[in-house]
């Protein structure tokens, strides 16, 4: 149903890092570039960043996250690991969330400018 979501962002440079560290153990790359915008996705840009002059990062209480599909377990760890490395911060650790389902297995972070992001698989319970 979605073909793709765009975020503002107060530095595309930083935004640039956070992104590829924090995404590539996910398998999504940077597919386009330029001064004032990036693209990811793995065969076809889902996420668009672009600089913005006042981003509106996610209001904490406004439920607003993305979540990006993960190849498994380690991937997820991976992604965690690096967004913390690369400047995020910690919003929920890898780990199974029986909660949202028996297999559900997620991790959740920060990024520099605000936004929720989570990356999730279903593994075995």
């Amino acid at each position: 149903m979605i073909d793709h979501i765009s975020i503002g962002v107060a530095d595309i440079a930083r935004a640039r890092r956070f992104y590829d560290a924090a995404l590539a153990p996910l398998g999504y790359r940077r597919l386009s570039a330029g001064d004032t915008h990036l693209g990811y996705g793995a065969d076809a840009v889902v996420l668009w960043i672009s600089q913005a002059a006042r981003p509106v990062p996610a209001d904490p209480e406004s439920g607003l996250h993305i979540c990006f599909a993960a190849p498994g377990r380690a991937g997820i760890e991976a992604f965690h690991a690096a967004a913390l490395a690369a400047g995020g911060a910690d919003n929920g650790a890898p780990g199974l969330r029986p909660d949202y389902g028996p297999g559900y297995y997620a991790a959740f972070v920060i990024d520099p400018d605000g936004y929720r992001l989570e990356a999730h698989c279903e593994a075995a319970p």
